[in-house]
């Protein structure tokens, strides 16, 4: 195992305010080369499970070794393309949710949901139906897609390079914070939990908040999911990220049902939501005691704060799709790697939120978004760049780009003495001193 599998759950402990020597309790073992890309795809997934785990045990109060497996780390990074219901493969993204060619570059849309559909399409002034939609795209310069469509409540992203995200306002925005926030919002006791099991209200959708949240049932808490009756989960959705949940509907605009929420929601431990920034403020959701965790794409800060987002949309706007991609067209990570990797993510936050609470009380809240986590991905650890390992050399054949050599000891050659020569042109004697 190479040394940023330590080096990610390092930084992602100390982000979390863990005990540093914690990490020692981990292991890594398992399959090498999986999730393979450009950027370090396999040590975020890696450092988010080894945290997650981490945390987790010592929640529980766990002495152990925590264990952490390359092979099913990668298998549950992609859980949504192994489902299966009763043999059927399931339908991760629809149609119009897909890459398009605009008058100036790129744009990558998201249509799973109905209305995000129905949005897209009004904005477009197009049919319901691909070869539509890519005329009214083509003939349109990308940002402008973006913006109308936006405008119209769907989603729509232009593709940047990384280059142009950093000079973006957001993303200037999101460079300039930390991965994660963590607060202690006052002196409030901890709800009493003894004899029943932790209570999670769970107002997510869409992999990052349902993976935090699946992963806390599968700690053992009782994770109650509350969707709206009009705009229930995609089914798929729910059949890979709900295992260990209990599903319910209410309508929060129905008097009766917004009471019945308030109950729950006094009753319970932690809050988890994944809407966007500003969706829910219309509800009183500030209880003393509670550890609240807040998803968001884009993070409640910037221009794009209130936008909403999905994975596949932060690769795009982030320059992640562009350097995965070729000159040819975008690419796109081997996994909805920030969806994941951000949902163990937040279930770690809550985990040792709760053990900080444990012990010296205060109403938490923790704050991560998908653009955070990308920003992680490509700029804090080390990726594979093989002009790091390349110099170019003037010599009889021209300039010739060549590759260094990896054999290297402290005090030893740097590289070679001579260029290649023209081929036979060489005298057939030794050199003298």
């Amino acid at each position: 195992m190479n040394n940023t599998a330590r080096t990610g759950t390092e930084l992602l402990w100390s982000a979390l305010g863990g005990d540093p020597a914690l990490v020692d309790r981990v292991a890594y073992g398992g399959v090498s080369g999986l999730l393979p890309a450009r950027l370090p795809v396999m040590d975020l997934a890696r450092a988010a499970v080894a945290v997650c785990s981490l945390a987790a045990a010592e929640h529980a109060g766990a002495a152990g070794a925590v264990r952490v497996d390359d092979g099913a780390v990668a298998t549950a990074f992609v859980s949504e393309r192994h489902l299966r219901i009763d043999g059927r493969a399931p339908v991760n993204f629809a149609p119009l949710s897909r890459f398009w060619r605009a008058a100036d570059g790129w744009v990558r849309t998201h249509a799973n949901y109905p209305h995000h559909k129905a949005a897209l399409l009004g904005a477009l002034g197009a049919a319901d139906d691909v070869a539509a939609v890519a005329a009214a795209i083509g003939e349109r310069k990308a940002v402008e897609v973006e913006t109308a469509v936006y405008g119209a409540g769907g989603l729509a992203v232009a593709l940047r390079t990384p280059e142009e995200w950093a000079a973006h306002e957001q993303g200037r925005e999101v460079a300039a914070r930390p991965l994660l926030t963590r607060e202690r919002l006052d002196e409030a006791a901890p709800r009493p939990r003894a004899g029943r099991p932790l209570r999670v209200l769970d107002l997510t959708r869409v992999i990052a908040g349902p993976v935090a949240t699946r992963t806390l049932a599968l700690l053992g808490a009782d994770v109650l999911r509350i969707d709206p009756p009009a705009n229930p989960e995609l089914p798929d959705q729910h059949a890979d990220t709900d295992i260990g949940k209990r599903t319910a509907a209410l309508d929060l605009d129905r008097p009766a049902d917004r009471r019945t929420f308030g109950e729950l929601l006094d009753a319970a431990d932690v809050l988890v939501t994944g809407y966007r920034p500003g969706a829910l403020d219309r509800f009183d959701l500030r209880r003393p005691g509670l550890v609240v965790a807040r998803l968001s794409a884009w993070g409640d800060y910037g221009p794009w704060a209130g936008r909403r987002g999905f994975d596949s949309l932060v690769q795009v706007a982030t320059g992640i799709a562009a350097v995965e991609g070729s000159a040819a067209e975008p690419g796109a990570l081997p996994a909805q790697a920030l969806d994941h990797g951000t949902g163990y993510l937040l279930a770690a936050a809550v985990l040792r939120s709760l053990t900080e609470q444990d012990r010296d009380g205060g109403t938490r809240l923790v704050r991560l978004a998908l653009a955070q986590t990308g920003h992680w991905l490509t700029h804090a650890l080390p990726r594979y760049e093989p002009e790091r390992h390349l110099e170019e050399t003037e010599g009889p054949l021209g300039r010739l780009r060549h590759a260094l050599s990896p054999v290297s000891y402290e005090g030893g050659p740097a590289g070679w003495s001579r260029p290649p020569g023209v081929a036979g042109a060489d005298a057939p004697a030794w050199l003298t001193a």
